[in-house]
């Protein structure tokens, strides 16, 4: 028995079919690099304010050697990140409920809303969060396919498709972020102009070591310590190690930092000018292992998910013929 088939206006042959979704795909893909470019140039203009500001209005530095230190800080931050945000892949969204045309759809809205967003936030002068701004386009976005996809279906409702714990944690994680800086920014300018603001340059004579000794341990302390030991380069025993030694390195940090602020001090060199440039390297490297990998975790899930695609949406065609 032979089957036959009507040859007159068939529909693509699935092969046929596959290869031309896979080159639209594929461009969409492309397409979400491009932007992430853009979102990169609109995004690192607006977080540049950021960790920029404080040296130049403090003068600490000439303008060039501030954006050569905060250049590094961005480089170092950017080769030692420990890996992409999940948040693009599976925090908000369940991906598993999700077909990859519309994961797809999702990740482009991001992407375009996010360089027009930020766009405008520059042009208006205003600033702005990048993680936040991605956390909800993403949110937004999954909750407007998801409305679409329980309206077309009596099985699905809005908890299988948004990940409601996930999107509420990382939402909260932001609002107490703001709560936890403005509060220790209060404690620790209340402190410093208690110190400092009456006859300083008596009083730097006694603690400007200590101090200085104190902010830059701080600094070190969550720019080397908490950053490094999750980065991609760490073994497990390294790991392990910083694990059970933290308070011994913080006390090396401390004495060394110490030492030397008092040093500089002796040699007339400005201490909180150094503490500035150093806090400015740190943000700049903690803005670059962090707030960076917002902009290319979007095409990277894209990417991850067209892989997932070219790799099981053609299942092999079985012949029937007897």
């Amino acid at each position: 028995m032979t089957f036959h088939c009507n040859t007159k206006n068939r529909p693509l042959q699935p092969e046929t079919e596959y290869i031309f979704m896979e080159t639209i795909y594929l461009c969409i893909v492309i397409f979400l690099f491009v932007l992430a470019i853009f979102d990169l140039m609109v995004g690192v203009s607006n977080d540049a304010v950021n960790f920029l500001n404080s040296a130049i209005g403090a003068k600490a530095a000439s303008f060039k050697t501030v954006l050569f230190i905060a250049g590094i800080g961005v480089f170092i931050g950017a080769s030692l990140s420990n890996g992409m945000m999940d948040i693009a892949r599976h925090g908000i969204y369940q991906p598993e409920h999700f077909y990859f045309a519309e994961i797809m759809c999702i990740l482009l809205a991001v992407m375009l809303t996010d360089v027009v967003l930020l766009d405008v936030f520059n042009s208006m002068g205003m600033p702005t969060s990048t993680t936040v701004s991605m956390v909800f386009e993403l949110l937004g976005g999954t909750f407007a396919l998801a409305l679409i996809k329980v309206h077309h279906s009596d099985t699905l409702g809005l908890g299988d498709l948004i990940n409601t714990d996930k999107a509420l944690s990382v939402i909260m994680a932001i609002f107490v972020s703001v709560a936890i800086a403005f509060f220790f920014g209060m404690l620790v300018q209340w402190i410093a102009r208690i110190v400092f603001t009456f006859n300083y340059k008596k009083k730097m004579k006694y603690s400007i070591g200590l101090f200085g000794g104190i902010a830059a341990t701080a600094i070190i302390y969550f720019m080397l310590i908490k950053g490094l030991k999750d980065s991609s380069f760490m073994t497990s025993e390294n790991k392990q190690w910083i694990q059970d030694n933290t308070m011994m390195l913080i006390g090396c940090f401390f004495v060394f930092f110490t030492l030397l602020m008092q040093i500089l001090h002796w040699l007339k060199v400005n201490v909180f000018k150094v503490i500035v440039l150093l806090g400015t390297f740190a943000l700049a490297l903690a803005f670059a292992g962090n707030d960076l990998v917002n902009f290319i975790g979007v095409p990277l899930a894209g990417y991850s998910s067209f892989i997932d695609y070219t790799t099981n949406a053609l299942q092999p065609v079985r012949t029937v013929s007897s």
